[in-house]
């Protein structure tokens, strides 16, 4: 009746009066039981005075079998009392409660025994989610033999959970393979079965099997009148339909669009789910409909999914979710949707709810932060008092800063911000790349400037640590995120001074980037460095940051990096690169004698502090890709090796990837760690790089210098030097392993031949070096169960080991040419057409070589077949690559008939024709190298019949034909190299 007032004071006057012990007794606990039960999961010291009533009630009626109702009845509220601890981080306090009413409802042998197991299940949950696996085990064996005698439908729950956690007892095997094999024969068995099949497809990305299962669900459904998932409408099967039907299309949508399609679909899912009203499959659809958001909760789309996120929130809040975790995500997500709409109440309303659902703790410095920010924004006439408060607020200025306002107001907003956190150090930093700031004293020499500013900027910067030590500590959580978001904004409006200096503050509190560099400094002594000062107090370095911080200190690592290569721009030196001394303009007397710049100690001082930014940048991937592995997620580390991968690509096209071995090793072992993720591609660049070779282009040359190098002795080669075999053995062990990793035998772990091309490449130059030789099988160990990667390989390595042959190194034992090797690959199936073309090209370069005139014309008239009809299908890098290799292969198709004349002159037309072709070719690649070599030939294959009045009328629309290829691709040349001067003077 709403009175709790009169209950309780009738409950404590009866308590009062010792009267008979009856049923009212147990009646009497249960009421107080009710009137005490706890108003929040934060009060436990009413739940645990709730918990004692429950169990006087059910100790008291436990004795007589004619009150064993009371036991029941006081299960049955104890748990309606019990659900809002069934949340993360709560189940263990139900554990001793909830374990002796199974025990006691087991002792009366309750009746109802599905609400029996009911509970049983709720009671292994809790174990598990306490961490208590041996106790789990344990109750487990007790459990599931009641279940699945008593109540079959629900040992598929029981069952899943033995398997996910492994809590088999004895023949659980075989029990469950019986009752799998008889539900098969049930008709809503058979739905569920299918159900979980098709989820279980569409997780591994079985397409095919996915979208059968769910049109077997479609038709029994039909079948059993739309009742298909026990009494209820298959709302469960229609969830995952709307989501997999649209990616078994292949219309022109792309994918943002069709995401949109799937989440309007499942929005329409979910009111039919509301209005049947069962928590349980509106809790499979919720989870559906945001799984499909995911991908699209990015800035520039996640205004897209405000109405269906707002609709998740306000069902799981009816239906009182306990679903804790996922419910503080979305309300986040909806506060960063409403946030960017400018509804700033809206925003934190949701952070509110948020910090309330977000029981573990796992978000709440985010949370309070994010809040804290929203409502500085909200307060427009209130003027911060906290340092960290005014630096938010100007940042939060900065980055409503409209497009058209200038990089100058820009970055004072942002000095502003810097100055508020660190008012005694901030400007100092700054100031290192301030070049007014620099002092060079009296002296003038020619490296006297480049001296002070290095010397200025490695004492600037180190003030940077010292203000974190004078700080022991304070708010330094709260001040690594704004930094960071600091950092983040300068990066994107390019003001890269203060972008530098905010990443230096923000990873200054990093102790393991700290701990790395001093680890750094003790094996490699740099002097003038100065790049990173360990300087920090004893408990910063004794701090465990927590995965969100390591998280942001990788990232902002990344923008360091970035921002330090640009530094590294600014003085006209590339990352990892050493600096050039400048061209000395002054005036000396006669005789004078220019002094070295590698003796003058200004110079080494400021060429020390330049390797210092590069080795500073490559510190900061590492770091970041040590981070990734410390929290095994995979996207940190591959982000770190496309950053190396990217800035050091100019070392990579000069051939010196020794300079990078150390760092390349070391991601590499961090990328075995934490696992490809699928990325095989990257995986195979990373491998397939440090000892990778400079590339080789196709010699169209005469092979005759060749020839007559293999022809010569060779002096037996030296063995190679313990310490550099040792290098070559380990690039032989990295290039096996991605090898066999990207074999294809897994067809998702498949990967482009053209990456396994320089893997092949770099192994079997390193067995060269190793006096290796290559078995018959032409492969390493591990050969893949497809046949089609295996002939492919085969064919690529017996190519490598042609072309390291006649080299003054070990001559490998190799395979016939026409016989084994042309065959080999004409029977491929390649799945790349330009490694095809570049394969049958090399392969009709070797036959010229072997004077095999049939093969030669055989594997080039098909390399140019194959390549004309792909070429237009190319984009312009790809198709000049193309253009190039036909241009080679027509030439050596040319000189081949030209070789094999034997008199016939009808093929000397045919010869000059294929040269003509070979110029067209060249022309396209925009080489006039290869046009000229072209022309050339063509002209002395012509030279012979220019006596004939027949034959020189023939030559000159051929000949005119090979000029206007010459003159156009000439004016090409200019054109391009006009283009590349005006854009210098632009930039």
């Amino acid at each position: 009746m709403g009175q709790p007032e009169v209950s309780e004071d009738c409950i404590r006057m009866y308590f009062k009066v010792k009267g008979p012990v009856t049923q009212f007794l147990g009646r009497a606990h249960l009421c107080r039981a009710q009137l005490c039960a706890p108003k929040s999961t934060e009060n436990m010291e009413e739940f645990e005075n709730c918990v004692t009533q429950y169990m006087k009630a059910i100790n008291f009626a436990k004795g007589e079998p004619r009150y064993y109702f009371l036991v029941y009845n006081a299960s049955v509220l104890y748990w309606r009392m019990a659900r809002p601890f069934l949340k993360p981080g709560y189940h263990h306090h139900l554990i001793p409660s909830l374990s002796q009413i199974v025990s006691v409802l087991n002792e009366t042998e309750e009746e109802d025994k599905g609400w029996r197991a009911e509970l049983m299940l709720e009671l292994l949950e809790c174990y598990l989610q306490a961490g208590k696996h041996e106790e789990a085990a344990k109750f487990c064996a007790t459990a599931a033999p009641f279940i699945k005698a008593n109540a079959p439908q629900k040992y598929r729950q029981i069952f899943a959970l033995m398997v996910t956690e492994g809590l088999f007892y004895p023949q659980v095997g075989v029990s469950c393979c019986l009752l799998l094999t008889r539900c098969c024969f049930v008709s809503v068995s058979r739905i569920l079965l299918l159900f979980e099949l098709a989820h279980l497809s569409l997780i591994l990305k079985c397409g095919e099997i996915a979208s059968d299962c769910l049109s077997d669900l479609k038709k029994m459904d039909s079948k059993v009148g739309g009742q298909g998932l026990g009494g209820r409408p298959g709302l469960p099967w229609l969830a995952l339909w709307c989501a997999l039907a649209p990616s078994l299309t292949h219309g022109p949508l792309s994918f943002v669009q069709t995401q949109l399609n799937i989440v309007r679909r499942l929005d329409t899912v979910l009111q039919r789910a509301v209005r049947l009203g069962d928590p349980r499959v509106i809790h499979v659809v919720c989870a559906t409909q945001w799984d499909t958001c995911l991908p699209l909760l990015q800035h520039d789309l996640r205004h897209h999914l405000r109405k269906s996120l707002t609709a998740i929130a306000e069902v799981l809040e009816k239906v009182d979710s306990l679903m804790v975790l996922f419910r503080c995500q979305v309300h986040m997500e909806m506060a960063y949707i409403e946030e960017d709409e400018g509804r700033l109440e809206a925003a934190m309303a949701h952070l509110k709810k948020a910090m309330l659902l977000d029981t573990l703790g796992l978000h709440q410095d985010k949370l309070k932060m994010a809040f804290n920010r929203l409502q500085l924004c909200a307060t427009l006439y209130q003027v911060p008092e906290r340092a960290e408060d005014k630096a938010t607020l100007a940042i939060e200025q900065a980055k409503k800063a409209m497009p058209e306002d200038g990089v100058r107001k820009k970055r004072a907003l942002l000095v502003n911000a810097g100055l508020a956190l660190a008012p005694d150090t901030f400007q100092i930093v700054l100031d290192s790349e301030n070049e007014a700031r620099v002092s060079t004293g009296k002296k003038r020499g020619r490296f006297t400037h480049l001296y002070a500013k290095a010397r200025h900027h490695s004492l600037s910067v180190d003030e940077a640590a010292g203000h974190v030590r004078r700080l022991r500590g304070r708010n330094d959580k709260e001040r690594v995120q704004i930094w960071a978001e600091m950092a983040t904004v300068a990066r994107k409006q390019g003001v890269w001074d203060v972008c530098r200096t905010a990443s230096r503050f923000c990873l200054v509190y990093d102790v393991g980037k700290v701990q790395r560099q001093a680890r750094l400094k003790r094996g490699r002594p740099r002097d003038g460095a100065g790049q990173d000062s360990s300087g920090q107090s004893d408990a910063t370095l004794q701090r465990q940051a927590s995965p969100s911080l390591l998280r942001k200190f990788a990232e902002v690592g990344f923008i360091n990096a970035e921002a330090t290569v640009h530094l590294l721009r600014s003085e006209g030196v590339q990352l990892n690169d050493r600096p050039t001394p400048p061209n000395d303009l002054s005036q000396h007397p006669v005789g004078y004698t220019p002094e070295s710049p590698e003796d003058n100690a200004e110079w080494i001082t400021y060429r020390t502090w330049i390797e210092g930014l590069s080795q500073h940048a490559m510190n900061s991937w590492l770091r970041s890709a040590d981070i990734g592995q410390k929290l095994q997620e995979a996207w940190i580390v591959q982000n770190a090796v496309v950053y190396v991968l990217n800035h050091n690509q100019h070392l990579l096209t000069a051939g010196r990837q020794r300079e990078l071995v150390d760092a390349l090793y070391h991601l590499l072992g961090t990328v075995k760690a934490v696992g490809h993720s699928g990325d095989l591609v990257l995986l195979a660049m990373l491998c397939s790089t440090p000892g990778a070779r400079p590339d080789r282009r196709l010699d169209p040359a005469p092979p005759l210098e060749k020839s007559r190098r293999q022809a010569r002795a060779h002096p037996l080669h030296t063995p190679l030097e313990p310490e550099a075999a040792s290098e070559v053995r380990t690039a032989v062990e990295v290039c096996e392993f991605a090898l066999s990793l990207t074999s294809g035998t897994v067809p998702e772990e498949a990967v482009p031949v053209s990456a396994r091309q320089q893997l092949v490449a770099t192994w079997v130059k390193a067995k060269q070096l190793l006096q290796q030789q290559i078995g018959p099988r032409l492969g390493t160990d591990e050969q893949s169960t497809n046949e089609d990667v295996n002939s492919v390989t085969r064919v690529l390595v017996a190519l490598e080991m042609y072309s390291c042959n006649g080299l003054g190194l070990m001559d490998f034992t190799v395979p016939p040419l026409a016989q084994v090797l042309v065959k080999m690959a004409s029977e491929c199936s390649w799945s790349d057409p330009l490694v095809e073309v570049q394969t049958l090209t090399r392969l009709a370069h070797f036959t010229y070589v072997a004077r095999d005139h049939e093969a030669t014309v055989a594997c080039s008239q098909k390399a140019i077949q194959i390549g004309m009809k792909h070429l237009q299908t190319f984009e312009n890098s790809f198709a000049e690559l193309v253009a190039e290799v036909l241009s080679a292969a027509a030439c050596i198709q040319g000189r081949s008939i030209v070789d094999d004349l034997k008199g016939r002159k009808q093929l000397r037309l045919t010869a000059a024709e294929a040269f003509t072709e070979s110029a067209r070719f060249g022309g396209l690649a925009g080489s006039s190298a290869l046009v000229m070599l072209a022309a050339r030939h063509f002209w002395n294959t012509w030279l012979p019949l220019l006596p004939s009045a027949v034959s020189r009328k023939k030559c000159k629309s051929a000949t005119r034909r090979v000029i206007n290829i010459i003159n156009e691709t000439e004016a090409r040349k200019q054109v391009d190299e006009h283009d590349g001067c005006m854009g210098g003077r632009g930039q």
